[in-house]
């Protein structure tokens, strides 16, 4: 009787822990329209089982506990500061997207991998020679996109356009890298790089336009409103669909180390009409460039 006691306890004392065992440990950095949009398309297809964690709704949250109790198989990290706490977790894989950095993190944590919040260079170069640019002008930071430029530069000399670089530390460099460009280009170029554009600097880069009668291509479509001629957004959607296809291939027995990091394959070109004819820029009925 006293044995089959004991053997009830334990079993008690393991419920708890078989009870939470899941495959994928969702992190998301907050409650954010873009990141539930990217969520929809991982879970369209993905039935394993799940457990989601939103980090703004808590003062602090224990990842490392939470794996070490749990023991997911996988952690999806959404955003900047869910791909933050799982830097602290070492063993258990970690698939990265829409957060900043990926690439550079990579380098040291070798469980990591994921999809680049970054559209590959040449998709923006082909929309830039579609324009017609021959000389680009690009602020950036060496430390957030420095490696970006290095495979955009190989792109653009593919393709006949040079890219006219000028590097900052901090935001407020911003402007006074643009006024170096007067008359030295005839397209801007803004790469997601949140030390050369910030809520301050932003509106900087399009009157630089404006004053020089030239097209910005951009990556948000917010951007459209201010003055962009285009902008390349990424289909959010469908980087969800591309992460499930990361997860399920280490839920199958891929090892991350294996695995590199990926740019989105799917991407939505959107123009300012207006602008485009402005500029006397033809464009299709969808309203991108014409070849």
């Amino acid at each position: 009787m006293r044995r089959l006691l004991l053997i009830i306890l334990a079993l008690a004392t393991l419920l708890p822990s078989l009870a939470q065992a899941y495959d994928i440990l969702v992190l998301q950095s907050r409650r954010d329209p873009a990141y539930e949009e990217a969520l929809r398309g991982f879970r369209a297809a993905n039935r394993s089982s799940q457990r989601t964690i939103v980090l703004s709704d808590y003062v602090d949250v224990d990842v490392v506990r939470i794996v070490r109790e749990d023991r997911p198989r996988v952690i999806l990290a959404v955003g900047d500061a869910a791909m933050t706490a799982a830097r602290t977790i070492r063993q258990t894989p970690v698939v990265a997207l829409m957060a900043l950095g990926i690439h550079k993190q990579r380098t040291t944590h070798n469980n990591l991998t994921g999809i680049d919040i970054f559209v590959s260079p040449e998709r923006f170069i082909a929309v830039l020679k579609l324009m017609k640019a021959r000389r680009v002008g690009v602020i950036y930071s060496q430390a957030k996109s420095g490696w970006y430029l290095h495979l955009a530069r190989q792109a653009a000399e593919a393709a006949g356009i040079e890219l006219v670089l000028r590097q900052v530390s901090a935001p407020h460099e911003s402007i006074d890298r643009l006024a170096s460009l007067n008359g030295k280009v005839d397209a801007l170029w803004m790469v997601p790089d949140n030390t050369a554009i910030t809520r301050e600097t932003v509106e900087a880069y399009f009157r630089f336009g404006q004053e020089q009668n030239i097209p910005i291509v951009s990556f948000a479509a917010s951007y459209l409103g201010l003055g962009a001629a285009a902008i390349l957004e990424i289909d959010r959607l469908a980087m969800g669909r591309q992460a499930d296809v990361m997860v399920t291939k280490i839920l199958n027995g891929n090892r991350v180390e294996d695995m590199p990091l990926d740019f989105p394959k799917a991407m939505i070109l959107k123009t300012n009409p207006s602008v485009m004819r402005h500029l006397s820029i033809a464009v299709n009925e969808d309203n991108s460039p014409l070849q």
